[in-house]
């Protein structure tokens, strides 16, 4: 395990939802050169809506069948976009981001929340990348069984 996935799991003694989630998202983009948001995207009435995040304002929004974010909460699947602007349907939050990574929180057997980070250079995002997102979503996921985390 690497040393922000360490850091992540100690966030996930957290009893909050919102207040875990916070510190997750700053540590992730200090940890990391080249993203200009890190943040989560938390399922409720019907549609992705904004959790925690840090960097730009970003769409609060997000329905299930639109973007990035929707297609990873769709499949229930990562999903690595080296160049956004050739993904159908990306939806531009932020003009300067360039490419992306989406990671799907699942809790048995269903997506509550989705990673979202967003990087201004293309093919910003490595299989190791993957590696460290699969592992906090599934650190997160553990957590949110743990503490009995609702959101809905």
């Amino acid at each position: 395990m690497n040393i922000l996935n360490e850091q992540i799991r100690s966030f996930l003694e957290e009893e909050d939802l919102i207040a875990a989630l916070g510190n997750i998202s700053a540590c992730i983009m200090m940890s990391w050169e080249n993203l200009n948001w890190a943040g989560f995207y938390l399922v409720k009435n019907g549609e992705l809506v904004l959790g925690p995040f840090q960097g730009k304002p970003a769409c609060t929004h997000i329905p299930f069948d639109k973007g990035v974010c929707g297609k990873c909460l769709r499949e229930a699947a990562l999903q690595r976009v080296d160049d956004v602007l050739a993904f159908p349907g990306h939806i531009a939050c932020d003009a300067d981001s360039r490419s992306e990574l989406c990671v799907p929180i699942i809790v048995s057997g269903q997506v509550m929340s989705v990673i979202d980070l967003d990087a201004p250079v293309p093919s910003r995002f490595s299989e190791e990348d993957e590696k460290i997102m699969i592992r906090a979503a599934q650190d997160i996921a553990s957590a949110w069984t743990d503490h009995d985390w609702s959101y809905r």
